[in-house]
């Protein structure tokens, strides 16, 4: 698995082997749709699969909970949104996406984006990893950057996240460019999953630039590399 899929090429044996067991339960227990005319075959089906399940590597079967359905998009796809403003008006729009999670519901993404993320492995992107982190970040009940950790090593998190977001959203705001993707500056839960990207697939840029974010990402990820 690992020799096909460059993402994957950093595992040793013994996180290859893991990540075989995690992506045979996925493909027990998670029902993969393709949409709007896909069509996918057993080796697309499997490559999905490790994708999403190369973040448990650390945290294991458990972060697969919660949720039943991978729908898989052609490309970007619309949704419909909707916002009350201030003045108490409702809005309405579409927005496209190449990727969500939605709370106790399906993991959606879309096949032109996945494949291009694995023409490019170390570009900093990977949608499929952003929302897998999405997922993983739910599992406690609320969706603020924080995955379910022990108490200590949770407030340590939270403590070093939060001053590097503050940090990064101040140069993002300035109007600076960023090395790190900007689109992190949105809220911490997007700020994590932007991050857990760059972990898997740019990480000597993530320690460079958020040198305690990739800390704690390295350990809770856990990645047995080669």
């Amino acid at each position: 698995m690992r020799r096909s899929t460059a993402l994957l090429s950093v595992l040793d044996d013994a996180g290859d082997a893991s990540l075989q067991e995690l992506t045979a339960l996925f493909l027990q227990r998670k029902t993969i749709t393709p949409v709007a005319g896909l069509e996918l075959d057993a080796t697309a089906r499997l490559q999905l699969a490790a994708l999403c399940c190369l973040p448990l590597l650390g945290y294991g079967a458990g972060g697969l909970r919660g949720w039943s359905q991978l729908l898989v998009y052609p490309d970007a796809f619309r949704v419909q949104r909707s916002h009350v403003d201030a003045a108490g008006v409702l809005h309405e729009y579409e927005d496209e996406l190449i990727g969500e999670s939605w709370d106790s519901g399906p993991l959606i993404l879309s096949w032109a984006d996945v494949q291009a993320d694995l023409a490019d492995p170390h570009a900093g992107f990977c949608v499929a990893i952003h929302e897998m982190a999405h997922k993983l970040d739910a599992l406690d009940g609320a969706m603020d950057g924080t995955p379910p950790l022990p108490r200590r090593w949770q407030r340590e998190w939270a403590a070093d996240f939060q001053r590097e977001y503050d940090a990064f959203c101040k140069q993002v705001d300035a109007g600076h460019d960023t090395v790190i993707d900007p689109y992190a500056s949105e809220s911490p839960e997007e700020f994590f999953a932007v991050a857990s990207e760059y972990h898997f697939s740019a990480p000597q840029v993530l320690r460079e630039q958020l040198p305690q974010v990739a800390a704690h990402l390295q350990r809770f990820y856990a990645v047995g590399v080669a």
